[in-house]
């Protein structure tokens, strides 16, 4: 009976580990029948193995489950049934003596092996009924996971431009709706941007002023705040209207700037960090400075009242105090940011009485993004980052880029990244004087900011940012002829950025539009060094992050996808055929 509630038992766990006990046979699948009938037929093997044991039980207990149906029979048919077993038996009564020894022998082995084949029967079924329920379980463990898709394998990239995804071939734009569609969203807000424009560079030119009288013992500003960016190269076309400004600084006396750039011979740069370049900070010698004291012997006796002899030594040490690395001598962008943001309020504390408006600090990961926040409730953002001068270009080392960032920001702090923000506002306006008068140049601009901010709203952050956007109708303006960029064409050219793009990602290839690029026009006055040095690939982190290069591709596929269907949203026709146009 043990062997029996064992077995039972057995059996009900294997019922609660595997469902397919459990469920109705319409409810299963064709690929588990295989384990279904293997459970019927250990099911059926448990009940005739359960029906032996009940025929070999012992005699005893058999007599003692007889006895009492005996004692309810008459008493002539229980003296019969007594006398006729008595004459049955006492035979082989008479002949136990003689052989019990053996019996009891034979008995005793008897029983031993029986004991033996029940040990043996209790493990074979419990090893077969958990080698059932662990391979039914990995069986559905493995069909959940990969339902899941959690150990599918990476598609291939040609898997992720495969012929039934969208492309720019198949996109449909009808020229009419696209260019009400530019009246109705784009056309009111370049307008304004002059407005805004205008109030942030008065703003910005008196808040430099106080920062001068604030910083002066840690850095020295000496230019100009400088515009870049969508605002300054008039394709900026959704709101808020951020102007982007950058402020040059060089360190105090007798210290200077000593740069190493990616390209350059003499350059300790990882090679992943292309585009990028790292600032030292050194003394300026008595003799580099122009001062005759070094250069010649005038004795001891003699103080070149010029220079204090208590001057700060030139060790690793007197750098701390000038936004260096720790324990290093170059200049570090997280001490300049805390030092720009530590600045920049102490001098708005020095002029704030003369304004009717609060200058606000959004974010302090951010200290480069300000906010002037008027009475009425009208706020107006803007973006002032510090940077340095490479040498007597207009390329500047910049700490962050405050938006459409073009390259990948790196976590050390002394890697500095390259902007020619300058040089592509150049560029864009050289190139304007030889397209014609209502060139659709800037409309593509306008139009794929638009759309692109729209699709972040939907599908969430991309890798691919407006400066990407920017660099590919770049590539597209130097290869177009100039009649090719006419108002008319806009639809055209829309496609053609969109295509380039497209043809870029497939590539994991996008150079950048002014380094190594022999085709920017000599007038542009890009230096030497960049004119000559390899391109370099924006797209090439896509390398080694696969998963964000698949996200980016369905990102760009879906704003393809849904180009057509916005423009067609935000663009409403009135019952008279006109458009409504709000501004």
């Amino acid at each position: 009976m043990q062997i029996t509630v064992l077995r039972v038992y057995m059996m009900v766990a294997a019922a609660i580990f595997n469902p397919l006990l459990l469920r109705d046979n319409t409810t299963i699948s064709e690929s588990d029948d295989e384990i279904l009938t293997n459970m019927k037929d250990l099911e059926e093997h448990l009940m005739v193995d359960q029906r032996s044991s009940l025929l070999d039980c012992d005699a005893s207990q058999v007599n003692q489950d007889v006895a009492p149906l005996n004692q309810e029979e008459s008493p002539e048919m229980l003296n019969y049934s007594s006398l006729q077993i008595d004459h049955e038996v006492s035979p082989l009564i008479q002949e136990q003596p003689k052989d019990s020894q053996r019996d009891m022998k034979e008995t005793s082995a008897l029983k031993g092996k029986q004991e033996a084949q029940v040990e043996d029967s209790i493990s074979w079924y419990i090893w077969e009924v958990l080698i059932l329920v662990i391979l039914h379980g990995i069986k559905v463990l493995w069909q959940n996971v990969k339902q899941s898709g959690r150990w599918d394998r990476m598609p291939k990239d040609e898997d992720l431009f495969a012929s039934g995804n969208i492309s720019v071939s198949t996109i449909i734009l009808n020229t009419g709706l696209l260019r009400r569609f530019y009246e109705r969203n784009i056309y009111g807000s370049s307008r304004e941007a002059l407005k805004v424009r205008d109030f942030v560079e008065g703003f910005a030119d008196d808040l430099l002023k106080a920062l001068r009288s604030v910083c002066d013992t840690v850095a020295n500003i000496e230019q100009e705040p400088i515009g870049v960016g969508s605002m300054y190269e008039l394709w900026r076309s959704s709101k808020p209207l951020t102007c982007d400004l950058i402020i040059p600084f060089t360190p105090p006396e007798p210290y200077k700037f000593k740069f190493q750039l990616w390209c350059s011979h003499t350059s300790d740069v990882a090679p992943d960090l292309q585009g990028c370049g790292r600032i030292k900070v050194e003394k300026v010698s008595r003799s580099e400075a122009g001062c005759p004291c070094d250069a010649a012997d005038l004795g001891e006796d003699l103080i070149c009242l010029l220079h204090d002899s208590n001057e700060t030594p030139s060790s690793v040490d007197a750098f701390d105090y000038l936004l260096c690395e720790k324990n290093s001598s170059y200049l570090s962008k997280d001490y300049v940011l805390k030092w720009f943001q530590m600045s920049s309020t102490k001098a708005w504390e020095t002029i704030s009485h003369k304004y009717d408006f609060d200058l606000q600090f959004p974010n302090h990961d951010s200290p480069w993004h300000l906010k002037v926040r008027f009475r009425s409730g009208i706020t107006v953002a803007f973006n002032i980052t510090p940077v340095v001068k490479y040498e007597d270009t207009d390329t500047y080392f910049i700490s962050h880029f405050p938006t459409n960032s073009s390259v990948e920001e790196n976590s050390c702090s002394i890697d500095w990244c390259l902007s020619f923000a300058v040089y592509e506002k150049r560029l864009l306006r050289y190139l304007a004087k030889n397209l014609p008068p209502d060139s659709c140049h800037i409309h593509c601009l306008q139009t794929l900011s638009f759309l692109h901010k729209k699709q972040i709203l939907l599908t969430g952050k991309s890798a691919l940012s407006m400066y990407h956007f920017k660099t590919a109708l770049l590539h597209v303006l130097l290869s177009k002829k100039c009649s090719d960029w006419g108002v008319e064409h806009l639809k055209d050219r829309l496609c053609d950025v969109l295509g380039f793009l497209e043809k870029s990602l497939k590539e994991k290839k996008l150079d950048h539009i002014l380094i190594g690029n022999s085709h920017v026009p000599q007038e542009v006055g890009i230096p030497a060094i960049f004119c000559t040095a390899k391109p370099v690939n924006l797209f090439s982190p896509f390398a080694s992050q696969r998963q964000c290069y698949s996200r980016t591709v369905e990102q760009f596929q879906e704003l393809l996808r849904n180009v057509p269907v916005l423009i067609q949203e935000y663009t409403i026709p009135l019952g008279n055929g006109n458009v409504q146009t709000t501004f």
